[in-house]
């Protein structure tokens, strides 16, 4: 099932469980807006190469619309579609004044020199820059994207509208860039595990994680674990994966990815099979990566008792209701994953004040927004009778349902 249909599933049970009005229901669904442009440039060599840019800005009942802009040659209108929604979800769920978004360009980044980058850059800026704006549409970085990237557009966007910091999160430090943002994606999976480990009596320490994908976010959640006393047994990224029963040293692991970067040949464990990580053994598993990477193939033989979704939509519907059945508790991705949209909050609320925090009040901000986030995520499930998931996507729901009927949608 692709990312958009298994978004408009949840959503579809969410609206079921609130008993949505149809029309509202409609409306909900359908995006603001649907943006699509033609990037042609010079290559370094003197030809030109066209490629295709999205836009799609999902709802704006809540404030302006924030989500990534990612450069992948598979970027296509379902899947930025189905994040768009995702991110109105998402933002709403973190209690975050935002909207959805999201956006992308059909290329390979890894194809392409830092000039031509820059150049596609500047040029879908161009074509985009009267749709998106500090209280109209706030972009920040994705896959394939970075803080570079950001600041090229900011600065592009800025040549039409002066310098407008607040325009794109996820920049440079010392272009208005917050402290914390690049470890918040995933500081917040460690504060959501934290909380629901809580629930269940339990703490880090004697724990057994394993993480599939070690960019970013993964990296990041397995230093924090690491330093709180759990033991990560296994870890893959595309370039290999590694295992050790009796704890990695996470510190000696991206000490050797940045050297080597790759994790084939790290001494202080031993080679698995890529796919192999899904389904070790462990108490808590955090896919960090792609999407769908939980499937009906593999479901039954994951041997986790918690599942926290790092990654945007890891678990197909199939593979949810299979381990639903074995009694396997799931972290939603539009919870587990809001520490980055939330620190992009703090970011451009800083850039609007003109005023940047210390990153120790980011911190206990992030930590104090993810936890009243999961309470009420627990009072909606304990409301509905329902899932962690269906606790997500029907607060997230419900909120948006409520500021579109408060603005007078039918007038």
């Amino acid at each position: 099932m692709n990312a958009l249909a298994a978004t408009n599933r949840n959503f579809q049970l969410a609206a079921r469980i609130l008993g949505l009005d149809s029309k509202l229901h409609k409306s909900l669904l359908i995006p603001f807006r649907e943006i699509k442009v033609e990037c042609t440039v010079p290559r370094d060599d003197g030809s030109f190469v066209s490629y295709i840019g999205f836009r799609i800005q999902h709802d704006t009942a809540r404030g302006p619309m924030k989500g990534g802009i990612r450069y992948h040659p598979e970027v296509d209108p379902d899947e930025v579609n189905a994040l768009a929604q995702l991110m109105t979800w998402k933002t709403a769920v973190a209690n975050l004044p935002y909207g959805g978004a999201k956006g992308g360009i059909g290329c390979n980044p890894r194809e392409l020199t830092v000039s031509e980058l820059q150049r596609v850059t500047r040029v879908f800026t161009q074509k985009i820059h009267d749709l998106i704006g500090i209280h109209r549409d706030v972009p920040a970085p994705d896959m394939g994207t970075n803080s570079q990237t950001m600041a090229w557009i900011l600065d592009e966007y800025s040549k039409f509208h002066g310098y407008s910091p607040a325009v794109v999160t996820g920049k440079p430090i010392e272009l208005g860039g917050s402290l914390g943002r690049e470890a918040a994606t995933g500081l917040g999976v460690v504060f959501a595990t934290e909380f629901l480990l809580d629930e269940y009596g339990m703490s880090f320490a004697n724990m057994k994680f394993a993480i599939q994908g070690f960019g970013n976010v993964g990296s990041w959640a397995a230093s924090f674990i690491h330093q709180k006393g759990g033991k990560v047994v296994a870890v893959s990224d595309i370039t290999g994966a590694v295992k050790n029963p009796n704890g990695i040293d996470i510190p000696a692991l991206l000490k050797h990815k940045e050297k080597a970067d790759s994790l084939k040949d790290f001494e202080g464990g031993d080679a698995m099979d890529l796919n192999d990580v899904l389904v070790h053994e462990c108490d808590v598993l955090i896919p960090c990566a792609l999407g769908g990477v939980l499937n009906k193939e593999n479901a039954a033989d994951v041997k986790a008792k918690f599942i926290i979704e790092a990654a945007n939509h890891p678990t197909d519907p199939e593979a949810d209701e299979i381990l639903s059945r074995k009694g396997v508790t799931i972290l939603p991705d539009i919870y587990a994953n809001s520490g980055g949209v939330t620190v992009s909050y703090f970011e451009w609320v800083q850039n609007i004040q003109g005023f940047m925090w210390e990153e120790e009040k980011v911190n206990y901000e992030l930590k104090r927004y993810m936890k009243r986030a999961f309470n009420d995520i627990k009072a909606m499930c304990h409301t509905h009778n329902c899932n962690l998931r269906m606790g997500a996507f029907t607060l997230g729901v419900n909120k948006v349902a409520r500021a579109t009927v408060l603005r007078g949608w039918e007038a």
